[in-house]
């Protein structure tokens, strides 16, 4: 039952969307929340880019061949199996969820987790720690030209006015981190605890506004349990064909174990904390509530399943360590 609870951050977000179905903001009071989410996305990149060690990345880049294959899962593999599910008809998925699917694909990996599971696993966490900080500052330029180029035709692709908000909110306060690291890194470190939760309380407070504004335009009304059956079994295919792949291919590739260890979790991993707020920038509030859908479903599946996974990974490395020592 332990491999099946919950994340509490999945639980606090669910409870988030609860209060925003039963009591949406509205009028002045919605103008007021989405200055802040602004405000608060603006700051959650500065603090992105002020955590992120660039030397670290760039220093990681001798294991290029790794690398590689974790950036193509990433954004080829996934993008691909995105735009395969947008050709379902939408009587069976509805287009917005197609289009949550399909940006959930073009997500940077996560940070946390991939270290997290890589090192349970036994692999090689430093080579973990470098490609992970890799996807997260390729995706600041790359997701959003990806949404560009993918998304267009739904109605959600990225026009001047999202260009310049992807600049002020996303990259300007990314860069303007990195700049400061030198002056506040070590600040930071020190404050992780409460920085996490400022983390966590922006990421809440992006949910409540998008889905207030879902909850205000009806369309909610579009859905039903069918159609959230769909979703899930999709996001389940999509986790499934990329865990196989990456450890296939890293496989034929001729990696060492614990490289191939952290290609399966760093490849296959999508990153809820950079996906709700720059959903916020690439789409209208009335649409994000549908298109992070996916990614909340997508998000706690995978940590179900990579958790299951490490655990294998590590039983099976003290068997072989049992049995070379007997």
């Amino acid at each position: 039952m332990s491999r099946l609870r919950l994340d509490p951050f999945i639980v606090a977000i669910l409870a988030t969307v609860g209060v925003a179905t039963l009591l949406p903001a509205s009028g002045a009071v919605a103008s007021g929340f989405s200055t802040a989410t602004t405000v608060a996305v603006g700051l959650l990149f500065f603090l992105y880019g002020a955590r992120l060690s660039t030397q670290e990345a760039l220093e990681g880049l001798r294991h290029w061949r790794l690398h590689s294959v974790v950036l193509a899962s990433t954004f080829v593999l996934f993008p691909l199996l995105g735009l395969a599910v947008t050709l379902l008809p939408s009587s069976v998925l509805p287009g917005q969820l197609a289009a949550g699917v399909l940006f959930l694909a073009v997500l940077p990996s996560t940070v946390q987790s991939s270290i997290a599971f890589t090192s349970i696993a036994r692999g090689n966490v430093a080579a973990a720690i470098c490609s992970a900080s890799l996807s997260n500052l390729a995706g600041i330029v790359v997701t959003p030209i990806l949404v560009a180029l993918l998304l267009s035709g739904d109605g959600a692709g990225v026009d001047g006015s999202a260009v310049l908000g992807i600049v002020l909110q996303l990259l300007a306060p990314f860069v303007a981190g990195q700049l400061a690291r030198r002056w506040i890194g070590d600040w930071i470190t020190r404050n992780s605890a409460p920085l996490k939760l400022f983390d966590r309380g922006s990421i809440l407070l992006v949910v409540y506004t998008a889905f207030s504004a879902g909850m205000t335009e009806g369309i909610w009304h579009r859905l039903d349990a069918g159609h959230l059956l769909v979703l899930a079994a999709v996001c389940v295919v999509v986790l499934a064909v990329v865990l196989t792949a990456t450890g296939w291919g890293a496989k034929v590739l001729g990696f060492a174990r614990a490289d191939r260890i952290t290609i399966v979790f760093c490849g296959s991993k999508k990153s809820l904390a950079s996906g709700l707020p720059m959903a916020t920038v690439l789409f209208g509030h009335a649409q994000v509530g549908l298109i992070v859908l996916p990614l909340m479903l997508f998000h706690q599946l995978q940590l179900i399943v990579c958790a299951t996974m490490a655990r294998r990974y590590a039983r099976d490395a003290s068997d072989a360590e049992e049995l070379v020592a007997a």
